[in-house]
């Protein structure tokens, strides 16, 4: 889980600072850097998938152990911030939650150029323990290699080692001997807390359409395969009947009774629920029961991420069922399992917040004179929690209040 993340100097996102807890929403106009923050997210995705820095930014094609990488919008010619002046590094500092007894956490800093695709610093340290560091290392810009300086094994001075520049050394480090075996198990949780995220946005057309495979462990970030997932879910009957039971909470009508799983010709799986003893397939549900039913699968898929993202969380949900949704995050976020990033416009969304979940849940803005954004939360906007007192943090949002308050 990413407990802390400092951002400097990638697209509108000049100097954020975010502390994180398992459910985070993210509100605000359009164009305040939500979306930047979500992208600065699969940055560090790539990274932990060991792609280059210039595959992260600009793209990359399918290949036999990757599938294919959309680019980060804008590409490398728009990933730095920039406000008149050249900017040609971008920063990222993680705090990690690591769950490894002794190793509880991890801080781990990378800096690059955009624009050359090469790194200029990284260093990764667990439980207070430098792992490894370049910080007081010359890695001049035209060296082919970068450098990076392991902490101390049982000689007195900390041996160097290269790494190819144009990739973070993360990766590298632990496929790499250089490893020490102690910390090997930190250095893979690492990786898997950065590169373990699934971005969620349901279409609604490929949630009705027929899945290609039989079953599968998690769906595509549009719903590919939504209803193969739903066929793997139903195989076990406890997190079948887990499933089934957020979805009735969609509907008024009593009648529902089950998730099913209708088959083509062939035997491809598609998605329907029992209604009064009749399958009703997905091709004539809503589009926000459809939504709804992949969001709640996302939480049960066998092969679950660490980090889920969702933009427009309300997207196609009627508004009296704003509340199932909302109460589906909140519990399933706080099993643990799974850390919940998500976006929203609904001031209903923000009517069934807890007063707790204020912390975790960030207003965007953009300042005038800059256009950089700042992203801070509620409980730091000035007067929130005395005028939440007097009115609503719906109706607040919705009357723009929170935009006059800063």
């Amino acid at each position: 889980m990413i407990r802390r993340i400092k951002i400097e100097g990638f697209k509108s996102l000049q100097a954020v600072e975010v502390e994180l807890g398992s459910l985070n929403l993210f509100i605000g106009a359009n164009a305040s850097g939500k979306s930047n923050f979500f992208d600065a997210l699969r940055v560090l995705q790539g990274i932990g998938y060991g792609f280059t820095i210039g595959e992260i930014l600009d793209g990359k094609p399918k290949s036999a152990n990757s599938d294919v990488w959309d680019p980060i919008r804008g590409g490398s010619a728009r990933a730095a911030f920039s406000n008149g002046a050249k900017a040609d590094e971008i920063r990222f500092d993680v705090r990690i939650e690591l769950g490894l007894g002794d190793h509880a956490t991890a801080d781990f800093c990378v800096s690059f150029d955009p624009a050359e695709g090469v790194l200029t610093e990284e260093s990764l340290n667990v439980g207070g323990t430098r792992i490894y560091s370049s910080a007081d290392i010359e890695n001049p810009r035209g060296q082919p290699y970068f450098e990076v300086r392991r902490a101390p094994g049982r000689a007195s001075r900390p041996p160097h080692y290269k790494f190819d520049r144009t990739r973070s050394v993360l990766g590298q480090f632990a496929r790499s001997n250089h490893c020490l075996d102690q910390h090997r198990p930190a250095v893979s949780a690492c990786l898997r807390a950065l590169s373990n995220t699934q971005r969620i946005d349901p279409s609604p057309a490929t949630l009705r359409d027929y899945s290609t495979a039989q079953s599968v462990k998690r769906m595509g970030e549009r719903g590919e395969n939504f209803a193969a997932l739903v066929k793997t879910i139903c195989a076990d009957s406890g997190t079948r009947d887990a499933y089934a039971s957020w979805l009735r909470q969609l509907w008024t009508s009593e009648a529902i009774e089950d998730v099913s799983v209708l088959h083509g010709a062939l035997g491809e799986p598609l998605f329907a629920i029992r209604e009064r003893g009749k399958d009703q397939p997905a091709p004539v549900l809503s589009d926000g029961t459809l939504r709804f039913a992949a969001i709640a699968a996302a939480f049960f898929q066998p092969d679950r991420p660490d980090i889920l993202t969702i933009e427009e969380l309300e997207s196609g949900i009627h508004a009296s069922r704003v509340r199932v949704l909302v109460e589906l995050l909140r519990s399933q976020s706080k099993t643990g399992n799974v850390q919940v990033m998500a976006t929203t416009h609904s001031p209903i969304v923000l009517a069934w917040l807890n007063e707790s979940e204020f912390a975790t849940t960030f207003y965007c803005d953009r300042d005038p004179t800059t256009a950089a954004s700042n992203i801070r939360p509620l409980t730091r906007v000035p007067d929130f929690l005395r005028v939440l007192n007097k009115q609503p943090i719906g109706e607040l949002f919705a009357e723009g209040w929170l935009e006059g308050a800063l």
